[in-house]
C-alpha cells in the first residue's frame, strides 16, 4: 500500500490525478494538500472526501511545520507534486507569487522529503518524489524546428516558465547532490474536466455558453501540442510504477494544432450539441447556438500576450519506448469529451466563476479588444 501526498490535488491536473489514482489503486492512502487559491476547488474532490477515500488538508507547500507533520503522521512514501501557479498572464502581472509557490514551495517540499526519507545518509526503500512540470521551460520553437526532447536546453520566456524551470533545476539538483529518488515529467498543454476557465479550451466553452466574446490572442496561429488530462494521469502512473528514479520524461499528446483551429472546433462541437439537444437552448439562452447562430460569430481577436511563445511541441519518444506510454485520446475524441463534461457539469464551473474570476477576465481581455 502506497501513502501518497498529492500537492495541488484540488487543481485541474492534480484533481484528475487523484480521481484516477483512487479508481485504479483502491488500497492506497491519498493525502491531498492544497492551498485553495482561486484555481483550486474543493468541489473537484467532493465525492472522494465524502466517501473518505482521501484526506484533504488545506495548507501551503511553503509551510515547513505542516509538511513535516504530514510526512511523519502519514508515513508518506510518495509525493506527486502538482501544486503551482500556472497561468502565464497572471505571472506577467505578479511574478513574485510564481517564484514563491513554484520555486520556494518546491524547495520546501524537497527538504521535507529529504528530512523524512534520508536517515544517516541512507534513503528509505520504495520512496519517490515526482515533480510535474511543463514544456514551456524549453521556450519556443520555429515552424520547422524538431519538437522538444528531454535534452533540449531550457530557455523559458515568461515568469511562469522561468519559475517552473527553477523548480525543475532544484529537483535535478537534489537527485545529483543527495541521491533523491525523484522523477520529472514535462507535459504539453492539458485539457479536459475540472479545468479552471481561464485557459483557452475551458474559457472558450464557458464564454460561448454565456454569449461572451471568444478572445484569441494575436493572429491565433500559435501552435500547441494538446494532451487529454486523463492520458497525462496514466503517464504519471506509469512513471511512478517503474524503476526510473532520476529520469525526466516528456509527455505529449501527439496533437500539434493551431490555436484558432482549436477554437473553431470547439464552436463546431457546441453548435452540433445544441442542434441535437433542444433542452440546451433553455439552459443556455445566451449562447448563440440557442438561437441557431454559429458560436464562431463570437470569435474576437485581441492584442497578443507580451512575449507570447509561438510554438510548443513534445517529442514523447523516450516515455513511449521506455514505458510504453501512448495517449489513448485523439484531439477529436478528447475535445468531444471535454465539451460534454462542461455541458453536464454546469454547477461545478459556475461555482468557480466568482467575482474575482469575472474581474480577471474583464481586466485581461476586455481592455485589449482590437
Amino acid at each position: 500500500m502506497r501513502k501518497l501526498l498529492v500537492t495541488g490535488g484540488a487543481g485541474f491536473i492534480g484533481g484528475n490525478f487523484v480521481h484516477h489514482w483512487c479508481r485504479e489503486h483502491d488500497a492506497d492512502r491519498v493525502i491531498v494538500l492544497d492551498a485553495l487559491t482561486y484555481a483550486g476547488n474543493r468541489a473537484t474532490l467532493a465525492t472522494l472526501i465524502a466517501e473518505q477515500r482521501i484526506e484533504f488538508v488545506h495548507g501551503d507547500i511553503t509551510d515547513t511545520p505542516l509538511l513535516d507533520r504530514l510526512f511523519r503522521e502519514h508515513a508518506i512514501d510518495t509525493v506527486v507534486h502538482f501544486a503551482a501557479e500556472s497561468h502565464v498572464d497572471r505571472s506577467i502581472v505578479d511574478p513574485g507569487a510564481f517564484v514563491r509557490t513554484n520555486v520556494v514551495g518546491t524547495q520546501t517540499l524537497l527538504d521535507a522529503a529529504l528530512k523524512a526519507w534520508r536517515v544517516d545518509g541512507l534513503w528509505r526503500e520504495n520512496v519517490r518524489f515526482h515533480h510535474v512540470s511543463t514544456d514551456e521551460v524549453y521556450g519556443t520553437l520555429a515552424p520547422n524546428d524538431p519538437p522538444f526532447s528531454e535534452a533540449t536546453p531550457f530557455a523559458p520566456n515568461s515568469p511562469y516558465s522561468a519559475s517552473k524551470a527553477g523548480a525543475d533545476h532544484l529537483v535535478r539538483a537534489y537527485v545529483h547532490t543527495y541521491g533523491m529518488p525523484a522523477t520529472i515529467s514535462n507535459c504539453s498543454n492539458n485539457y479536459g474536466p475540472y479545468h479552471f476557465p481561464e485557459k483557452l479550451i475551458p474559457l472558450i466553452i464557458v464564454n460561448a455558453l454565456h454569449g461572451r466574446p471568444l478572445p484569441v490572442y494575436g493572429d491565433g496561429r500559435q501552435i500547441r501540442d494538446w494532451l487529454f488530462v486523463e492520458d497525462h494521469c496514466i503517464a504519471i502512473e506509469q512513471i511512478l510504477s517503474a524503476d526510473v528514479a532520476g529520469q525526466t520524461f516528456n509527455v505529449g499528446g501527439r496533437a500539434e494544432h493551431v490555436n484558432i483551429d482549436i477554437v473553431r472546433r470547439l464552436c463546431e462541437l457546441l453548435d452540433a450539441r445544441f442542434a441535437s439537444d433542444a433542452t440546451l437552448a433553455a439552459r443556455f439562452v445566451e449562447c448563440p447556438a440557442a438561437r441557431g447562430i454559429a458560436c464562431d460569430s463570437l470569435i474576437t481577436y485581441v492584442k497578443d500576450r507580451p512575449g507570447h511563445d509561438r510554438r510548443y511541441a513534445i517529442d514523447p519518444t523516450l516515455i513511449a519506448t521506455t514505458l510504453g506510454f501512448e495517449p489513448r485520446e485523439t484531439l477529436t475524441t478528447g475535445l468531444a469529451r471535454t465539451v460534454d463534461w462542461y455541458l453536464t457539469n454546469e454547477p461545478w464551473w459556475r461555482s468557480v466563476m466568482d467575482g474575482s474570476y469575472r474581474d480577471w477576465i474583464s481586466s485581461q481581455y476586455q481592455r485589449t479588444l482590437t
